[in-house]
């Protein structure tokens, strides 16, 4: 475990989070770890830990949390929400955050991959003739290429 000097914390983290859309509830944890009893994540990827997200905020870890690849795992079932006695909504807290990470560049380059693809094709997945075959036997229309659409959103 890396330790981390008080010299690097930065105390208004926590109040940078709570100012953005969705972070307002995060000064409200009392850490009773009940979002990570109800996380699916946390099943299947040990090092995801809701509660010690949130700890790491509070404490004024910005660059630990924001350049960290686990704050993108959040599957957004809202499972934490279902069961917080203190209404902190994790998952809104989690958008926060991620916004924050994204302002400052720390995004995983698979998301920014995703991105460049979506920008290109105006989805994720491209679409081919193959594909416009098959909706065609359907009766469905083809799909177009749709990226002059989308880039105007992005």
């Amino acid at each position: 475990m890396k330790r981390t000097s008080i010299n690097d914390l930065d105390a208004s983290f926590k109040w940078r989070v709570a100012r953005q859309p969705g972070g307002e509830g995060i000064t409200r944890c009392f850490s009773c770890k009940a979002c990570t009893a109800a996380c699916p994540i946390c099943l299947i990827e040990p090092r995801y830990d809701p509660r010690k997200i949130i700890r790491m905020v509070l404490l004024g870890m910005e660059q630990e949390v924001l350049k960290n690849d686990l704050i993108w795992l959040c599957s957004t079932c809202y499972g934490c929400r279902e069961v917080c006695p203190q209404d902190v909504r994790f998952t809104d807290v989690m958008f926060a955050i991620k916004n924050i990470a994204a302002q400052e560049g720390c995004v995983p380059a698979g998301l920014m991959g995703q991105k460049t693809i979506l920008k290109k094709h105006g989805r994720l997945y491209e679409v081919g003739d193959f594909e416009n075959e098959k909706r065609e036997k359907m009766g469905l229309p083809a799909i177009r290429e749709m990226a002059d659409d989308y880039d105007k959103l992005l």
